[in-house]
């Protein structure tokens, strides 16, 4: 069976994030108001053949944690649909 499984990574919360405060200071200069704050991330879509949505969600945290994730400065959050 075919499970599409969605991985978000995002910067660590006590880490600065450079895309994120480029991005802010675009919407200001646009004029764009009352944002407090921006982080930038991926968003990555597997399409994961398993037998089951166990086993497609650890072969996708397998794959996160070799590839698709630098734990040192992201975190990640797995779901299966």
């Amino acid at each position: 069976m075919t499970f599409s499984v969605q991985v978000k990574v995002m910067p660590l919360k006590d880490l600065l994030d450079p895309q994120g405060k480029a991005v802010m200071g675009g919407l200001n200069n646009l004029g764009l108001k009352g944002i407090n704050d921006v982080r930038v991330g991926k968003h990555i879509t597997l399409q994961v053949d398993a037998s089951n949505e166990d086993e497609a969600k650890k072969i996708a945290e397998d794959a996160t944690k070799k590839l698709l994730a630098n734990p040192v400065m992201e975190y990640f959050e797995i779901s299966v649909n």
